[in-house]
Order: C-alpha cells, then sequence, then structure tokens
C-alpha cells in the first residue's frame, strides 16, 4: 500500500529551505516546489522539499568555518565595523534583495537594528561580496548555511591551507 503523501505549513517549508515567503511561493510558482490547497490555505509537500535538498550542492568537509577561507581572513580589518544594508548594497555593488536573502539564510547576521535600518558585520559582507563577484553575481547557492562558499556537485573542492 502506498504511503499518503504528508505536507507542512508554508512557514515550516521557509524555515526548512532557508526562503523568504515570497521566494516560497516564486518556486511553487515555477514548479520546483510541490503544494496544494487545503481549506484555503497552501500546504507544501514534504517529498518535494527532500527532492530540492538532494539537488542542492554539497557541504564543505567537517571542521571548516568561512572564518578559515583566505577570502574570509583578507577583510579582518574591517573586524567589528558595522555597515548598513543599503550603504552594503551600494558599495559593493550588491542588490539589496541578495543581501536580505543571505540574512534571512543566516549567512549574515543583523547585530543591531534602529528601525527599518539594519546594520551587518562589515568583514561577513566584503567576504560575501567577493564569492558574489567571484561567481558573477550568478548561481542561486552561494554559500551553505555556515557562511561556507558552496561546493558544486560537478566542481572542485579547495580547502583552505
Amino acid at each position: 500500500m502506498a504511503a499518503l503523501p504528508t505536507f507542512i505549513s508554508t512557514s515550516e517549508a521557509t524555515h526548512q529551505l532557508g526562503v523568504s515567503e515570497a521566494r516560497l511561493h516564486r518556486m511553487i510558482e515555477a514548479g520546483e516546489i510541490k503544494a496544494a490547497s487545503i481549506s484555503g490555505e497552501t500546504v507544501v509537500s514534504e517529498a518535494s522539499i527532500r527532492k530540492f535538498h538532494k539537488q542542492q550542492p554539497i557541504s564543505q568537509p567537517t571542521g571548516l568555518h568561512k572564518e578559515d577561507f583566505p577570502e574570509y581572513k583578507k577583510y579582518v580589518h574591517l573586524k567589528g565595523k558595522l555597515i548598513s544594508l543599503r550603504v552594503a548594497a551600494k558599495a559593493y555593488h550588491i542588490p539589496p534583495t541578495t543581501i536580505s536573502g543571505w540574512i534571512a539564510r543566516e549567512v549574515i547576521s543583523v547585530i543591531s537594528q534602529q528601525g527599518r535600518k539594519k546594520f551587518l558585520p562589515e568583514q561577513d559582507l566584503a567576504y560575501c561580496a567577493e564569492i558574489y563577484h567571484e561567481r558573477g553575481g550568478q548561481g542561486k547557492w552561494l554559500f551553505n548555511t555556515d557562511g561556507t562558499p558552496y561546493i558544486p556537485r560537478s566542481g572542485k573542492v579547495q580547502i583552505p591551507i
């Protein structure tokens, strides 16, 4: 007997995928994630989430942290400095929505907030900007959840020395 499909709420799906609610709905509309409407509420297929995760890049070897990478170390002079999201977007030539995505996926943390203005650690931002520009601003997955650059399944592994 086949198992019945299971569904989760959109808020749980956004948490598991590390995306915003808007991004989840775009993924559903694009057919990347399967969803249904039950009693007027959108629910997401758990199998679809698992399948999506299997398609994602592998993580870095255990024990490595973004702080171990030379790209991160070269910005040590920015350690402890804060930069607002809007200023960072202009200074590093990155769309604010991209930076917001890094915040949502916890690649970068918001250190403080004054009203709607968010302040980020500039060392983390400079590091992420370098990876972003190095890869031509392209690629859906630039970082693993721990902030290390992802290793494409077909790519070469570069372990910092």
